[in-house]
Formats: C-alpha cells, sequence, structure tokens
C-alpha cells in the first residue's frame, strides 16, 4: 500500500500551491508518460530539487486523518 500511495499521480496537487498549476501538471504528465515517479519527473525536469520534493509531497498531510 505505501508503494503505491507514494506512487500515485494525486500527489501533485500538493505542489500546486509551490511551483505553480502548469508547472505540476507538466511534472504529472511526464511521469505518465515516462512511467516514472513523481520526484524522478520533477528531477528530470529540473523543477524541484528531491529534498524540496520530499519536504512538500507528504501524503500523510494530504489524508485529511489528523491525529491531534
Amino acid at each position: 500500500i505505501d508503494e503505491l500511495l507514494n506512487n500515485s499521480l494525486m500527489l501533485i496537487t500538493a505542489l500546486n500551491t509551490k511551483i505553480g498549476y502548469y508547472k505540476s501538471a507538466e511534472i504529472a504528465n511526464f511521469a505518465f508518460k515516462e512511467n516514472i515517479s513523481l520526484k524522478e519527473a520533477a528531477k528530470k525536469l529540473n523543477y524541484i530539487s528531491e529534498e524540496d520534493f520530499d519536504k512538500w509531497v507528504k501524503p500523510e498531510n494530504m489524508t485529511g486523518n489528523d491525529k491531534n
């Protein structure tokens, strides 16, 4: 389940507020066409670093399951 979640294209929505809709969409389309992860696509397109991707794209923050 963890692998499926972390490779899901839906995670791209986490980048919309950081790099904008169009760059986010380009990353998602590239990842889909090349059958690679969003992180790999973002790196290959030189839009964000792996470090920024890991900081901004956190599936656990997108589930609405607040544990506080």
